[in-house]
């Protein structure tokens, strides 16, 4: 039988390389029918499967897998991996949590197994593995980079940044690394990596990632310095980067929103009559950078909420539920088939794989800022949850876009015409949202909530079904760790700095704010 096996195996190998997908799932179907035992033909199952479009039966090996994988580390890292891109939250946390690592010295698979505890949702057990991994001598400058994020995640920044440093001593032209250290600390004549940074893009390879994060690098410091007319080409250098090695279409995404508005009118929106006596989900949702981060933290200092950091739940279970994989929050093949779906199963389903989350309180904040687009599901699934949204001034937030670098996420915001459009179509449907679901979402303008918190959180709080709490609105008392761009700045006092920012490059903006022209008008 195992020499049988094996050799089903190497066809496998070979048909995989050959790219004869449909050879290489029947004959790990036979693998799997006669040697249930092995974890790697299940998940490289599990993965073909997924290349197929579907959800279900990939869960189902990737599940089996888990449940064999006991205490081999390659294998519990690879299916929790494996579990979380599937919507599986519960089975993979179990998984993680059934292992035990004190004995592992293996430090490249400790940082495997930290990244999935990253992507579950706790960065202090990810950085336990981090800290496991540096004892036992693991050393390279991806590691430090990470660790040093888990630091700073976990508020530790005085460490995060001297571990930065350490990525730059391994990796000098490691352009994430030094635009992490110029955003979390304060770039001055006296103290700044300019020098650095300049010296390092001679060097970086061109058009890479690492070529864009130093010219936004670059950027941050000129700003803090006040050479506004240098940081701004930096910054459209840097744009330009990343949109080249973007592969986004405008015309596809306006598209997709109109398909979404056309298939969610009213009649289509009516919800079930399910109940749930369990935790809670409070939903947070709006453009990028438009404040969801601080209004998250808000909601985090209350006694009866604690928040789940920035989160995919949702849109893992709508998924699941629809059986179509894919890497977006929407798209065509989702909304091919929103008709056929089952919003309570949805809803079930979505609580069961997040009731873990809610530690005891009697709410969770979900934050997802995409998640606009996904407003009229929520209802349906969830018909009882808050739903808050928060919007910027169009200025504001779409020059906040423009200048955050969100990797390969949000490609649109490389590209003013690309980022008006899909400020357009962000808008447009927040007004369908509005228009086939009077009252059931709230909208919070960032303006009012950081010039008057006070009333506008009573009022968030209120929708909400919660008392108000004063100390919400101060800077402390947060119960968990921040994993977005601006968990470097969550500790201050609520501020009204942000506003505006983009008016000391008006003279270059002008060609923004003529496109964002007729939602300034709204918006003044």
């Amino acid at each position: 039988m195992s020499s049988s096996v094996d050799r089903r195996w190497e066809r496998v190998q070979r048909y995989i390389a050959d790219n004869q997908i449909a050879a290489a799932k029947a004959t790990l179907e036979s693998i799997v029918a006669h040697a249930p035992y092995r974890t790697d033909a299940r998940m490289l199952l599990a993965s073909v499967i997924m290349s197929e479009g579907h959800v279900r039966e990939a869960a189902h090996h990737a599940m089996e897998a888990a449940r064999l994988a006991s205490q081999n580390a390659e294998a519990v890292s690879a299916t929790a991996h494996c579990l979380l891109r599937l919507g599986e939250v519960v089975a993979a946390r179990e998984c993680l949590s059934q292992f035990d690592a004190r004995r592992l010295r293996d430090g490249r698979l400790l940082t495997v197994l930290a990244h999935a505890q990253q992507k579950l949702g706790d960065h202090g057990a990810a950085l336990a593995y981090m800290n496991q991994a540096r004892a036992f001598g693991y050393d390279n400058a991806d590691f430090h980079y990470f660790r040093g994020l888990q630091l700073q995640f976990n508020g530790r920044i005085e460490e995060a940044k001297a571990e930065l440093a350490r990525c730059l001593e391994q990796g000098p032209t490691y352009g994430r690394a030094v635009l992490t250290l110029t955003r979390i600390q304060k770039q001055t004549p006296e103290s700044n990596y300019l020098d650095y940074v300049q010296t390092q893009l001679s060097r970086v390879a061109r058009g890479s990632e690492d070529h864009a994060a130093l010219e936004f690098a670059q950027f941050e410091i000129l700003e803090d310095l006040g050479q506004f007319a240098e940081a701004f080409a930096a910054m459209e250098r840097a744009n330009a980067v990343m949109y080249a090695r973007a592969n986004y279409d405008i015309a596809r995404d306006e598209r997709l929103f109109d398909r979404l508005i056309e298939r969610t009118p009213r009649e289509s929106l009516g919800s079930h009559n399910e109940t749930f006596e369990g935790p809670s989900p409070i939903f947070v949702v709006g453009m990028p950078r438009s404040g969801t981060t601080l209004l998250d933290r808000i909601l985090d200092r209350h006694s009866m909420v604690i928040s789940t950091g920035e989160r995919n739940d949702f849109p893992r279970q709508l998924r699941w539920v629809a059986d179509r994989h894919g890497h977006d929050i929407l798209d065509d093949a989702l909304i091919d088939h929103l008709d056929e779906l089952d919003y309570a199963e949805l809803g079930r389903r979505y609580l069961a794989q997040t009731q873990w989350r809610a530690r005891g309180h009697r709410f969770f904040v979900d934050k997802l800022p995409p998640n606009y687009m996904l407003v009229g599901l929520i209802h349906r699934a969830l018909p009882n949850a808050p739903i808050l949204h928060i919007s910027r001034d169009p200025m504001d937030v779409c020059f906040s876009n423009y200048k955050a670098m969100f990797g390969d996420t949000h490609p649109y915001s490389y590209s003013i015409p690309a980022l008006v459009s899909r400020y357009g179509s962000y808008h447009r449907l927040m007004e369908h949202w509005q228009n086939v679901l009077p009252g059931r979402v709230l909208d919070i303008p960032y303006r009012q909530l950081v010039s008057d918190p006070e009333t506008v959180v009573r009022n968030v709080f209120a929708h909400c079904g919660l008392a108000y709490e004063p100390d919400c609105i101060q800077g402390r008392g947060n119960k968990t760790a921040v994993d977005t761009l601006s968990s470097a700045q969550v500790h201050e006092p609520i501020h009204t700095r942000s506003i505006g920012e983009w008016q000391r490059y008006a003279a270059w903006l002008q060609p923004l704010r003529e496109s964002l022209s007729p939602w300034l008008a709204e918006s003044a």
